[in-house]
């Protein structure tokens, strides 16, 4: 038995340090592997701000933060200031006891992509902001 342990502790170091790491895998681009939309394009660069504004609204209920969903973008308008107002609806959990009970707020949300343009009379940096919150 001795000898046998031996044996299997002399050869099994030998496999360890000959071994070769993984072959790397080539790197594809993003969007070769994904379908992206305008709207979750939108749903990106609004939700953080969307995020805070739902925490703060319910109270800072962990449910409220984690668990609401964007149902359907309702509006978007262009203002004359180059900045668009979007409206849509979200779904925010009824309340932490049941995460499955849900009800409808609607949000409206203003984005000013950064411009500094003679021609369009226009001059601020990138912003998002929400304008109202309303629960339905």
């Amino acid at each position: 038995m001795i000898v046998l342990f031996t044996i299997l502790l002399i050869f099994a170091p030998d496999n360890l340090v000959n071994a070769k790491p993984p072959e790397p895998k080539e790197i594809k681009p993003y969007a070769e592997d994904w379908y992206v939309t305008p709207e979750d394009i939108i749903r990106d660069i609004i939700f953080p701000a969307i995020d805070k504004r739902v925490i703060k609204e319910y109270g800072g209920k962990e449910a409220s933060g984690f668990g609401w969903q964007q149902r359907r973008i309702v509006n978007i308008v262009y203002n004359n200031n180059h900045s668009y107002d979007i409206s849509l609806r979200i779904q925010v959990p009824n309340s932490n006891d049941n995460p499955f009970q849900y009800k409808d707020d609607l949000v409206k949300v203003r984005v000013s992509p950064s411009c500094d343009s003679p021609k369009i009379g226009c001059s601020h940096g990138f912003k998002v902001e929400v304008l109202d919150y309303q629960h339905k």
